[in-house]
């Protein structure tokens, strides 16, 4: 889509998870920023992750996993040809120029229908690895943009449809770029934020208070938590830090996630897309701790691709106890220069004109 182009109706076709939303939302900020319209389809569980639902149309549709054993997938089965149907029927009334899907299940009836409408579509890969979706939908579309300059799961004849635009970010998370890694030598709070991504963690809540705790007292008494906690472990959670003495600020979720990111001297986290791309822009170092049981174990793929720059400590969902994390800590926060180091790694892997490249795929 060139600058040119003017009054262009996108659809954007995405899971009703953080890491599917986010991407679509980065680009539907630029879109109509430039007078274009962006139109969001999924399923009810945008509502939990949109940030600016002011900023453009919504409209819900039928979706449903295939994961699951027999009984699930006879249920998914009419719950997705229902999506397939309301797709359709919204898309004749919006008649879009493109639709874009960013992956996850909901994502499904819409790209679907659009093929079978004879629309334009472009998929967007958020993870190293090739989400079920979006493998699917490979042979069917445009142009396969990716976060990633090498992506598990797409098949050698798709190579000349592929196009690196790295992960879109919202402008707040862009504008990061332009503030500084905070220097952790200059003898007073050491800010670490624990964030477990759009749906929390709740082994975060159970291993990360007791390690820092276990930290020395001259590690311990600089150190201010910025923690994401479910709801159900708040109150627990903040009765260890009060116990220990320990600043904290704990949350279901942060509204301020920029502000926070900014001011962080080390990040811990899972290695969602999103996280990860957020990570980067900003160029924080962090210790991730992937997600065991995500589909294809992509967040490990992710979390190894900053691992390997020396932008991220990889601890393994099995290995991430209070005593490994509190030795990990022990050597980050005792070595200020490995912090600087590993935050310019970090910062070289940032890509801030994702936006820009996934338009001039449309």
């Amino acid at each position: 889509m060139s600058e040119n182009d003017k009054n262009k109706i996108v659809v954007l076709a995405a899971g009703g998870t953080g890491g599917h939303i986010f991407p679509a939302e980065a680009l539907a900020s630029e879109l109509i920023e430039q007078g274009h319209k962006a139109i969001l389809i999924s399923d009810k569980r945008y509502k939990k992750h949109l940030l600016t639902p002011e900023k453009m149309e919504v409209r819900v549709i039928s979706a449903a996993s295939t994961g699951g054993g027999i009984a699930a997938k006879l249920k998914a089965v009419p719950m997705i040809f229902a999506g397939i149907r309301q797709a359709k029927i919204e898309l004749k009334r919006i008649k879009p120029d493109v639709v874009v899907g960013f992956g996850g299940y909901p994502s499904f009836p819409t790209m679907f229908a659009a093929n079978i409408l004879k629309i334009k579509t472009v998929i967007h890969e958020q993870n190293c690895v090739m989400g079920k979706v979006n493998r699917f939908l490979c042979g069917k579309v445009t142009k396969i943009a990716t976060s990633f300059r090498e992506v598990k799961g797409i098949s050698e004849k798709y190579y000349d449809k592929v196009v690196l635009t790295g992960n879109p970010v919202r402008p707040a998370i862009k504008a990061l770029r332009e503030i500084p890694y905070p220097d952790p030598d200059d003898g007073e709070t050491i800010h670490i934020l624990v964030t477990g991504g759009s749906q929390g963690a709740s082994i975060f809540s159970e291993v990360v208070p007791q390690a820092v705790c276990n930290l020395p007292e001259e590690l311990r008494h600089k150190i201010r938590i910025d923690q994401q906690c479910r709801h159900e472990d708040l109150d627990r959670v903040k009765k260890i830090y009060d116990e220990a003495g320990i600043s904290a600020d704990l949350a279901t979720f942060f509204e301020d996630i920029p502000a926070r990111i900014s001011s962080s001297h080390l990040i811990i986290a899972r290695a969602g897309a999103s996280t990860v791309s957020e990570i980067t822009v900003a160029g924080r170092p962090s210790i991730l701790v992937p997600y065991k049981f995500a589909t294809d174990d992509h967040q490990t793929v992710n979390a190894m691709a900053l691992a390997k720059k020396e932008a991220a400590i990889l601890i393994s969902q099995d290995d991430f106890t209070q005593e490994e994390l509190s030795k990990t800590l022990k050597s980050l926060l005792s070595n200020p220069e490995k912090l600087i180091s590993m935050a310019k790694n970090s910062y070289s892997m940032g890509k801030t004109d994702a936006v820009e490249k996934l338009m001039d795929c449309l």
